[in-house]
């Protein structure tokens, strides 16, 4: 391990655990750890190492950073128009018990999360509850804490539930859609849903004795429909944009959106919700709300972050983590696979529970995503590609020193390939009649199937070894 490596990876611990410690200063760790970085590698203390503060800055993920803001800044306008206190204010007074009341809300909590943040839907929820309890002298904290664990874990359902959904998708190249159905199995929204299930029968059970019937039959009044055509809005157009791919993930000559595709509706219509207001009122009253509503204390964090994973990606960090995870893939068997997921999952619950879950999967995911490129795997199902020499449209080639990384789509996945000869994937420009010949290494899982490309476009009858 490099001198360079080893003070990257021992200041990363110590950040994450100055962080998991001191929870009221992990703004400032995180701000701390990117500031050695950048001045240890402006100053050179490190042969190779260079890190300058434009790179630093480039690091930045702005379009999350825009992402984050806007969301909060909408909802906020959503929550001061009354109407999530009103669409809980019906649930409520539709059902039976304080039991079916706790159950309601939970699962409507959940229902919210899917489209919207998580600390942003027990904003919304919570109220309704916290009265429900009052007025039946009852302790509002089992239904707060159900309120929330349904939160949580409905955000992972869809891609719009929660940023680190977005972070996930754009990381595997998923849309939408894929989130229920992903290459003909079945998504992560069914798995979520499932265990919805087993948490409404929890609570069911926790709140058995709780039959005192609920009678909440006054009603919020909804000040303005217009934040909830913003928020609409806003998922609409989320989850449109989610079927374009990003230039990473885009076929030759295949439209691609910007890396800021999302912060930018985000933004955009948050800042639509304040020119409205300002325009109506004429006061500025909602500009200085929804602007002392914004987690600023996350951005900063994040933001910190985002510099220190550029810090250790450079450093080599990154690399290490991934060939210790391709390690634990041995020979590549199913048992193999399920051990590295097991270990992924796991170790992610762990740290997920005294990190936050932003900066945890900002961090993760280039780890994991090195690993599967060390075991020729796709991110989201780890589907190694079978041995053997197969046709395949080159998406990205990287020259380092001597050796060549070529990644490519084969049957819709995309794999890391050993070249055969330098001429054979070394990024050349490829002409009609040109043979590619590629090894493919790995473990035959799938059957796949074969098609070559030209100009972005399939040529017929090209689907042979």
């Amino acid at each position: 391990m490099e001198t360079v490596t080893l003070f990257a990876l021992i200041l990363f611990a110590v950040t994450y655990v100055v962080m998991m410690a001191f929870q009221k200063i992990r703004p400032y760790a995180a701000i701390a750890s990117a500031l050695i970085f950048v001045i240890t590698g402006s100053l050179g203390l490190f042969p190779g190492f260079s890190y300058s503060p434009w790179e630093a800055i480039r690091e930045i993920d702005w379009n999350v950073i825009m992402m984050i803001v806007g969301t909060m800044g909408t909802v906020y306008l959503f929550i001061e128009s009354k109407m999530p206190q009103l669409m809980a204010d019906v649930l409520v007074d539709k059902t039976p018990s304080v039991k079916w009341a706790v159950l309601s809300l939970s699962l409507f909590a959940g229902f919210i999360s899917a489209f919207v943040d998580n600390v942003a839907t027990v904003l919304m929820i919570a109220p309704v509850a916290l009265a429900m309890c009052k007025k039946l002298n009852i302790s509002p904290v089992s239904p707060i804490i159900c309120i929330a664990v349904s939160s949580n874990l409905q955000g992972a359902a869809t891609l719009v539930g929660d940023t680190t959904s977005i972070l996930l998708a754009k990381a595997a190249n998923l849309d939408f859609l894929d989130f229920f159905v992903d290459e003909g199995k079945m998504g992560m929204f069914f798995v979520v849903e499932l265990g919805a299930i087993m948490s409404a029968l929890v609570l069911l059970f926790m709140f058995r004795h709780e039959n005192d019937p609920v009678n909440m039959h006054q009603r919020t009044k909804v000040e303005d429909l217009f934040p909830t055509w913003l928020l609409l809005g806003t998922l609409v157009c989320l989850i449109a944009v989610s079927f374009i791919p990003y230039e990473s993930g885009a076929q030759p000559g295949q439209l691609y959106k910007p890396d800021i595709t999302n912060g930018l509706i985000c933004v955009g219509f948050f800042v639509i919700g304040l020119l409205r207001d300002w325009v109506k009122n004429r006061d500025g009253s909602a500009v200085k709300g929804a602007l002392k509503e914004i987690d600023y204390y996350t951005i900063a964090l994040l933001m910190g972050l985002f510099v220190v994973i550029g810090g250790i990606s450079r450093a080599g960090v990154i690399d290490l983590l991934g060939q210790t995870i391709a390690k634990l893939n041995g020979g590549g068997t199913r048992w193999d696979l399920f051990l590295v997921y097991s270990v992924i999952v796991w170790v992610s619950v762990l740290l997920s529970a005294f990190i936050d879950n932003i900066p945890y999967t900002t961090t993760r995911p280039q780890g994991w995503l090195e690993g599967r490129s060390e075991m020729g795997i796709r991110p989201m199902d780890m589907i190694i590609a079978e041995d053997g020499t197969v046709p395949a449209t080159i998406t990205q080639s990287v020259f380092l020193g001597n050796l060549y990384n070529c990644f490519v789509q084969i049957g819709g996945r995309e794999f890391r390939l050993q070249r055969s000869t330098l001429d054979s994937i070394g990024g050349r420009d490829y002409k009609p009649g040109d043979t590619l010949t590629a090894s493919v290494t790995g473990t035959a899982i799938d059957k796949l199937s074969y098609q070559w490309y030209a100009d972005g476009k399939a040529i017929s009858g090209a689907t042979g070894t």
